[in-house]
């Protein structure tokens, strides 16, 4: 019978990747018509458009036309294949669906990784809080407190944007520190900026909410709540609702956030790992790269799917991208054995049961249902319908999960339908990150200490057990680790760019949380304010407030320019002055975190890689984008811009990046090309170091860097060689270094 459930899964799955496959590629019969920018095609764009209206009245849903041109609209496939030979149409495709990458954190970073984040905002201090973060998310709760605007000046004169009307939400639901908040309407959707999720309330107080103190979740993870750079100001894009997050609404939220003047763009998710469009046809590739023309920072989480190779999403050159990691804080929920035992387990639960082990304690291979189509590996790993109600009911139950088709939460919502006392789960992944089970009695452990739990369960007579609740500890150790869900590179675009970028805390973060929602609230008790959730979703904001202090710092400074910041500086240790490792305990590469764990201090750099907008473009050439398409896209383009003769995949190894990834790597010598500049001031020498694998030949010349008032930028050359037996891929890093500051850029060789 195991292999019948087998076969249904396996049929399952194929129809819901279908499913989803088909909802990603499509909207109905909506298409995104993507004319590039505003400069280029703005007749062109006219007239398509009126048109399209003349010929269909009720087609267009979708109008961009401030920083860059184009609509969405109801097609058929014929009209839109027609609609791609139109004169200035850069691309035409069907409308996807994307979807959301779901305190102590920014103490850890400040007291135990050297980054510091405290900003009190006063009337005087107009430059600092000037800065405007824009998260497209599900919207915002502005009554939180992170969000309190005492303190804050006026609202910075370069802001166009607007606080939109819609339900149970008023302009007046604005202030100084929120200083904007639109919705975009779709279909059986709230018409309201209201964050009726609380996914964009959690990531925007994690960006840049104001100092809350004495902030938990029930007591839980007790301290002070602030956000990366409390003095920036916030404004909302709900671009996210009960679908997903439209494509074409996440076009529009871009063309309005550029004409708003916000300078950071955090965008806390992404399609699905595999699903990798071309990058005139994703959506926020799009939106982000006419964003970084005008200067504003787009900063994206790279996804949930890990630890998949090849898994990361948002992987355009100009979106610095973000992986997770723990922080030193442990959601412990201890487990009491029959025979005096204290496993330490972990979670988040509010369990009122008898504190003493009194409770039957029933493996879930004890408890499978009799005579039906599941065997006894399916009633181990509770299995949903493997488990006998009869058996369960009344009892704690041991689950292992090994079956990789069933999340935590589908199990544990179908242990509690079966009446069971309480739940404990043996999985390595989940004991990594705090799941939430409210009041209900749930512990997870690593196979490890599972282990010993299930031989207790089947070797005594009548086991029983307990579950405490949980109590957050601090100072654990190691920490940072990266978490088993981040997702991994190499990017499947283009191994030629290195991709996640960094690094931040995306595990049991603590931040704002809409105090309506039930799914936080227990039973009998208030609404909470905060909320524990993690996810790449909470890594990205982190680095978004970064990169607005950093901004309110160096005005001057450009997005790319404030990246390499923060990847030169990066650390690659952990609390324990060890290397970081993976959920796995393997030490981690930069397939898993990029240039490392943001650290150190970013507001002082030493040197910098500028890469510019014409590096972005001759990257467009080198994958193969036609000089005629390039034009349409770019509104910066030189009049006399044209692609190099000898464009090619491997020459996109040789932008500007502050990270080097060489691909098809044969062996054979291969030179890239970086330029730094001092942004120190001094005149300064700069000597280079080389961390290279066993087999791999590095060599940087010249090995040392003279900088001068008049010559603040130097270039050097890199060669790659082996004559040694190499593995599929190849790590290491190239550090230059003054005495006072060390810029380290990680490189990737891989065959």
């Amino acid at each position: 019978m195991k292999s019948l459930y087998v076969l249904c899964s396996f049929i399952f799955f194929i129809y819901s990747f279908r499913e989803i496959k088909a909802d990603e590629e499509g909207n109905n019969d909506v298409y995104i018509v993507y004319m590039g920018a505003a400069a280029t095609s703005r007749d062109n764009h006219d007239i398509l458009l009126t048109s399209l209206v003349k010929s269909k009245k009720d087609a267009v849903v979708q109008k961009y036309q401030n920083s860059f041109l184009g609509f969405a609209a109801r097609l058929t496939d014929k009209e839109a294949k027609d609609m791609a030979e139109k004169p200035g149409v850069v691309s035409v495709f069907p409308d996807p669906v994307l979807q959301l990458h779901t305190t102590r954190s920014w103490d850890f970073l400040k007291y135990q990784m050297g980054v510091e984040t405290d900003f009190k905002p006063t009337k005087s201090s107009n430059a600092p809080s000037d800065l405007i973060i824009g998260v497209l998310d599900t919207g915002i709760w502005p009554e939180a407190e992170s969000f309190n605007d005492e303190g804050f000046g006026p609202i910075p004169s370069k802001w166009k944007g607007t606080c939109m009307n819609g339900r149970d939400f008023t302009s007046s639901n604005c202030n100084r520190k929120v200083i904007g908040a639109r919705y975009y309407r779709t279909i059986g959707d709230y018409s309201t900026p209201r964050d009726m999720n609380g996914h964009g309330t959690h990531v925007a107080s994690t960006a840049a909410g104001n100092t809350v103190s004495n902030a938990s979740y029930y007591g839980l993870a007790m301290g002070s709540a602030k956000g990366g750079f409390p003095g920036a100001r916030v404004a909302a894009y709900r671009v996210c609702g009960a679908r997903g997050c439209l494509g074409s609404v996440i076009l529009k939220a871009f063309d309005d956030a550029i004409e708003d003047g916000v300078d950071v763009l955090s965008l806390s998710l992404g399609s699905s790992a595999g699903f990798g469009p071309n990058f005139h046809r994703d959506p926020i590739a799009i939106g982000s790269f006419h964003a970084v023309e005008k200067g504003i920072m787009v900063v994206c989480s790279a996804g949930n799917d890990g630890p998949n190779r090849e898994s990361v999403v948002n992987i355009a050159p100009w979106i610095l991208t973000v992986a997770a990691t723990s922080i030193d804080r442990d959601f412990q929920a201890d487990i009491i054995l029959g025979d005096k035992t204290v496993v330490k387990g972990g979670g988040i639960n509010f369990a009122q049961i008898d504190k003493s082990p009194v409770h039957r304690l029933l493996y879930g291979r004890s408890a499978k249902r009799n005579f039906s189509m599941y065997d006894e590996v399916d009633a181990r790993n509770c299995i949903p319908r493997a488990l006998d109600v009869n058996k369960v009911k009344g009892h704690i139950v041991l689950c292992e999960h090994r079956d990789g088709i069933y999340t935590v939460k589908q199990k544990l919502r179908r242990i509690k339908r079966l009446g069971a006392l309480g739940m404990i789960l043996v999985s390595n992944n989940a004991r990594g990150v705090a799941t939430s089970s409210g009041s209900f009695p749930m512990a997870t452990v690593d196979r490890n200490a599972g282990s010993k739990i299930i031989s207790y369960a089947k070797t005594k007579r009548k086991p029983v057990a307990t579950i405490l609740p949980s109590v957050s500890m601090t100072g654990y150790k190691p920490a940072p680790v990266v978490a088993y869900f981040s997702a991994r590179g190499p990017s499947f675009a283009t191994k030629a760019i290195l991709k996640p970028d960094v690094a931040a805390p995306g595990v049991a973060i603590l931040a704002s949380w809409p105090v309506k929602d039930s799914v936080a609230t227990l039973n009998g008790k208030n609404p909470p304010q905060f909320y524990i959730i993690s996810g790449t979703s909470m890594a990205c904001p982190h680095i978004s407030g970064l990169t607005a202090m950093i901004k309110s710092q160096n005005p001057n400074w450009s997005p790319s320019a404030i990246r390499s910041a923060i990847m030169t500086t990066a650390t690659q240790t952990n609390n324990i002055k060890k290397p970081i490792t993976t959920n796995f305990g393997s030490i981690a590469t930069p397939y898993d975190f990029g240039a490392g764990q943001v650290a150190s201090s970013p507001l002082q750099p030493g040197l910098i890689y500028e890469t510019e907008i014409i590096d972005y473009l001759h990257f467009l050439c080198n994958i193969g984008y036609s000089i005629t398409r390039i034009k349409r896209i770019s509104s910066t383009l030189p009049q006399n811009f044209s692609c190099p003769s000898d464009s090619n995949y491997n020459s996109v190894s040789n932008m500007n990046y502050p990270s080097i990834a060489i691909s098809n790597f044969n062996g054979k010598e291969r030179r890239v090309t970086r330029t730094v500049t001092n942004v120190d001031g001094d005149d300064t020498s700069y000597t280079v170091s080389v961390e290279a694998p066993k087999g791999l030949k590095v060599k940087v010349s010249p090995s040392t860097l003279e900088f001068t008032e008049r010559n603040k930028k130097q270039t050097y050359e890199v060669i790659f060689k082996s004559n040694g037996k190499l593995g599929e891929d190849s790590f290491g890093a190239i550090t230059w270094s003054n005495g006072k500051y060390r810029v380290r850029s990680p490189f990737v060789v891989s065959k």
